[in-house]
């Protein structure tokens, strides 16, 4: 493999390393702080790409799609949390598992009477369809650098917000021991809201990010969800930094190996890595706890 090729598909590695990273975030929160176990994720990623290809095509606008469809896909994830999750935290965890797989179904089924069987397409935004030259020889999609920049910006707003924040701090300390948060007085409840609103905006952003490189489709979130459990598992649970970190070793872990490995070996690539670092360390390379 010549090195043009390398520089490209790390590029594409890091690429989809960012949209792992805004999936995983809010599900690992989710799953630390509220020990929910949701299927589901991967809905809210497919209905925030569906708001922003519905909104985009409204306003002809991708940026004012996709600031239409933010509050939308947050508005989903509370009302969620509202009426069904709440009445699954006392239960265990696989009546979370089959209630959330149930969600699974209804979202496809509800998606498919709104919008339709057939898939969308959603146009790239104006400005970002050619390609830069990164080095000579070397050229990358503008749209894909541009969802590495919104990646980055947003992984910075939320190490801020988790990291420097009253409201971080009760995050991470929910992540750490959610009942002592509970006994000292904070609401636990508006909290867990609060959580999950914000994994739900973290996915939909994934998802109309991804929707003018992928097509929009029914079950656009099941593929990309086994993924987010990979990272929340190497990364470990509730932990941001890790989920970060992870993130990226899957991205170019995935795309690299893709055109270096053999096809068999090149599927199990992420699984293997998995493996390696539970052997090492089996909480995770960053747990909540520390």
């Amino acid at each position: 493999m010549n090195a043009s090729l390398l520089i490209v598909q790390t590029l594409n590695g890091v690429q989809l390393g960012m949209m792992l990273f805004l999936m995983s975030a809010g599900l690992t929160l989710v799953f630390g702080i509220m020990n929910l176990i949701n299927l589901a994720h991967g809905s809210l990623y497919m209905l925030g790409a569906y708001f922003a290809a519905t909104f985009q095509k409204m306003t002809g606008s991708f940026l004012l799609g996709v600031a239409l469809a933010l509050p939308a896909v947050v508005l989903v994830g509370i009302l969620i949390e509202v009426a069904v999750l709440r009445r699954l935290y006392d239960h265990d965890h696989l009546d979370q598992v089959l209630a959330t797989f149930a969600m699974i179904l209804f979202f496809n089924e509800l998606v498919s009477i709104l919008w339709g069987p057939q898939a969308y397409f959603m146009a790239l935004p104006e400005g970002l369809g050619g390609t830069v030259e990164l080095l000579p020889g070397i050229r990358y999609p503008a749209y894909r650098l541009a969802i590495l920049a919104a990646g980055g910006v947003v992984a910075l707003g939320l190490w801020y917000f988790i990291m420097r924040t009253r409201v971080g701090m009760l995050i991470r300390a929910g992540a750490a021991n959610r009942e002592m948060v509970g006994a000292l007085g904070v609401n636990i409840r508006l909290l867990f809201t609060l959580v999950f609103g914000l994994g739900a905006g973290l996915a939909g952003f994934a998802g109309m990010m991804a929707g003018p490189i992928l097509s929009v489709e029914i079950g656009m979130g099941e593929s990309i969800l086994i993924l987010t459990l990979v990272v929340i598992i190497i990364g470990g649970i509730g932990s941001v930094r890790g989920a970060f970190v992870a993130a990226i070793l899957i991205g170019i872990t995935d795309t690299v190996g893709r055109v270096m490995l053999p096809p068999a070996l090149a599927s199990m690539s992420i699984y293997i890595l998995m493996a390696a670092v539970l052997f090492w360390r089996p909480q995770g390379l960053f747990p909540a706890a520390t």
